[in-house]
């Protein structure tokens, strides 16, 4: 028996059963598996996101051409609603910060809901903390199959696990292609199902001032067979983050900040993180601290990383402080013999020139016996600010062989597809916790494969007027009714400038309530 990392109340609120589970690894994958799933639906889909886009397409190539219907987003709801009397479908999108406009689709509330059907609905989320962003990434159908994540289904997230280096499939609505996207989203059946759908359901009351009413769960199966990877387990846990709001109903909750530290404190041999991005306050200690313990066993630690942010905003906002934690926990890792590797993955062009594949998924493993995945990445953010939904999936003994065995067998996955093709990978060595940094550094240091060792370094961090603005606005903890917005500068960047912007940010939010 191994000590229990899931504790009910502390990090997560449920736990609960579910018949068949697994992850879809990509875009291609999910995406897949959504458009077949909601081909079945009866009665309802539910979709909550950060982000959506209405042309963006749900099948490519091949399978968009064999698809004989309509395979835009949009277009193919509304579809549905129109040839299915009964059915409804509910999506709750975040009202985003201005930050992120050239990013979105404009008069996205108009475009989904002037031209389709009156029971497709489309409202934007704004009922979160101060500062913060609606994050949950999950869909619901009938209340009998559900997918969790860190994917939008909006433009930019598609992708294959080959991450060519150009793709004639990897393009957006607007005709842009853009570079190798790695993500993933996990799928269930089962009990859980419908916790899911009583959640979606209090948040679309609290947004809109009425209940959807969703159906009790219908019989049926929705999985799309032949793809994704399966995990073997009749029970999963769910946790989550939210701010704190004026909102009685809506107090601060950490679930996915305690899921964290616990489960990297009870690790004996391994470690394996994919993250967008690692700023956390939290993680970074718990990191530190289990390193520091000298009664417990050395570990191999293995993040991975994109090689840098996507936009200035991030690298000021995140990149910075994200170097400096893991410069520092290279160090604790060299100074008390643990193995501690950062790195990226890269296709190469025509010209041998990098290609780096974008890491967005959001997932941890420890030891092989403990997984979760979900829309929370490593940001003090996601640990205490925005609305965050994971999933967890959690050995307890030797009994519990075929979920440990799949565990294994999904990271060793991953791990290839950041390898890439080639010969010499010894994919047993992978599936091993011991020297397993040892073996991604021979292959990172071989330049052959993808796999490269991360330098640390953000994009500009020699900037020192960008370095004032790191953590300054964007990656707080707790919202700002919960402490004075200085309270989350870092003493060396606590200059008049600071204190300047400190003051613009509060006279703005002021005017404008």
């Amino acid at each position: 028996m191994w000590a229990r990392i899931l504790k009910p109340g502390r990090n997560c609120f449920e736990n609960s059963g579910v018949n068949e589970a697994g992850v879809y690894v990509d875009g291609g994958e999910y995406y897949t598996a959504f458009y077949r799933a909601a081909l079945k639906a009866r009665k309802y889909i539910i979709i909550s996101g950060w982000q959506f886009d209405s042309e963006v397409q749900l099948l490519r190539g091949a399978e968009a051409r064999h698809a004989r219907r309509e395979v835009r987003m949009l277009r193919f709801l509304d579809l549905l609603c129109r040839k299915n009397p009964e059915l409804r479908v509910y999506i709750l999108a975040w009202d985003f910060s201005l930050i992120f406009m050239h990013e979105r689709e404009w008069m996205q509330e108009l475009v989904f809901n002037w031209s389709t059907s009156e029971r497709l609905h489309f409202r934007f989320d704004d009922k979160h903390a101060i500062g913060a962003s609606q994050h949950q990434k999950y869909v619901v159908i009938d209340g009998t199959i559900a997918f969790l994540g860190g994917m939008d289904i909006c433009a930019g997230r598609w992708d294959t696990r080959a991450h060519l280096a150009t793709d004639p499939d990897r393009i957006n609505p607007d005709g842009g292609h853009y570079g190798p996207y790695h993500d993933i989203q996990a799928y269930f059946t089962g009990p859980l199902v419908l916790t899911i759908s009583k959640m979606f359901e209090a948040r679309w009351k609290v947004t809109t001032g009425v209940a959807p009413g969703l159906k009790a769960p219908l019989e049926g199966d929705y999985l799309q067979r032949g793809i994704g990877s399966e995990i073997s387990a009749r029970r999963a846990a769910l946790s989550r983050t939210q701010g704190k709001t004026f909102i009685k109903e809506l107090e601060p909750v950490k679930e996915i900040r305690a899921l964290y530290i616990d489960a990297i404190r009870s690790a004996k041999r391994l470690i394996y993180i994919e993250t967008q991005y690692l700023s956390s306050h939290a993680i970074y200690r718990a990191l530190a601290e289990r390193m520091e313990d000298i009664s417990a066993p050395r570990l191999n630690i293995v993040i991975m990383l994109p090689k840098k942010q996507n936009a200035l905003v991030e690298t000021i906002s995140i990149g910075l402080l994200q170097s400096r934690i893991l410069s520092v926990l290279r160090q604790t890792a060299r100074r008390m013999g643990h193995s501690f590797g950062v790195y990226y993955s890269t296709a190469f062009d025509e010209a041998g020139e990098e290609v780096p594949v974008y890491i967005h998924s959001k997932l941890m493993i420890v030891d092989d016996r403990f997984l979760t995945i979900g829309s929370a990445n490593g940001t003090n953010r996601s640990m205490g600010l925005d609305t965050e939904l994971n999933i967890s999936w959690e050995a307890c003994s030797l009994r519990d062989l075929k979920l440990l065995r799949s565990i294994r067998r999904f990271r060793t996955g991953l791990l290839m597809e950041f390898i890439g093709p080639g010969e010499g990978v010894d994919r047993r060595r992978l599936g091993r916790n011991r020297r397993l940094v040892d073996y991604l550094d021979s292959l990172a240091d071989t330049k052959v494969y993808r796999i490269q060792r991360h330098s640390l370094s953000p994009y500009l961090a020699g900037n020192e007027v960008l370095q004032a603005f790191d953590e300054l606005v964007f990656d707080p903890d707790r919202a700002v009714i919960e402490e004075n917005v200085f309270e989350i500068f870092s003493p060396d960047i606590a200059s008049v400038f600071a204190e300047g912007i400190t003051f613009l940010k509060n006279l703005f939010r002021k005017k404008t309530g």
